[in-house]
């Protein structure tokens, strides 16, 4: 079992299963219903702040095909590489998620699919704050989160050779981080994934407050 810094164990799995990732679900399939929702919300131009972007696909190359301006973040260095040659459109950074910082309502929506669960539990309410404050009022949150609180790391994932780190509370306590943070949730469901599975969020920064 690899004992060494969690993220660092995250860096190094993504770094070395990049195209492996990919080809598991680079297709845009799981994520098609949740982009063709969130492209309906948007303004015309609207600007999108994709967390965990990984190597572009599907999420920035959708949204920038359809004339919205997306930055990406991601801490793999290989995911980055591969996002900046795939999506020359989108602006791309190396860093880790709770490392950015961005003037206060940057964006017109924040996109976190499958990244929020690889941060230590302690950095996740926090995060989730800065981000409702990077929203302009209205602004969209759309995330996967934990469905079931677990914290642990899967060896050989994906059969790349390399292990990967995961800690998430369950629903109950993201639908309290979330609120917290000042959005509004407007939807939740379950997103089953072989034995275990997930929960998607969209919600909503208010117009103004109690809105």
């Amino acid at each position: 079992m690899d004992t060494g810094d969690p993220k660092d164990i995250v860096r190094r799995g993504y770094d070395v299963v990049a195209a492996r990732y990919d080809d598991a679900y680079g297709d845009g399939t799981k994520y098609g219903s949740w982009l063709d929702d969130l492209r309906r919300q948007l303004p015309a131009g609207g600007t999108v702040l994709d967390l965990g972007c990984g190597g572009g696909v599907p999420v920035a190359r959708v949204l920038t095909d359809a004339g919205h301006p997306v930055t990406g973040v991601d801490i793999s260095d290989v995911q980055i590489r591969r996002a900046r040659e795939r999506v020359p459109g989108a602006v791309f950074h190396r860093a880790d998620l709770t490392d950015v910082d961005f003037e206060p309502g940057s964006f017109d929506a924040v996109v976190c699919f499958y990244a929020l669960i690889h941060l230590p539990l302690t950095e996740q309410p926090p995060l989730l704050r800065r981000i409702a404050g990077w929203l302009r009022p209205g602004g969209r949150f759309v995330a996967t989160a934990g469905h079931g609180a677990w914290t642990g790391v899967q060896e050989d994932w994906l059969g790349g050779g390399a292990p990967m780190w995961w800690s998430h509370t369950d629903a109950a306590g993201y639908r309290e981080w979330i609120s917290l943070a000042g959005l509004t949730i407007e939807h939740e469901e379950y997103v089953p994934e072989g034995d275990v599975g997930h929960t998607l969020f969209r919600a909503r920064r208010p117009l103004r407050a109690g809105t």
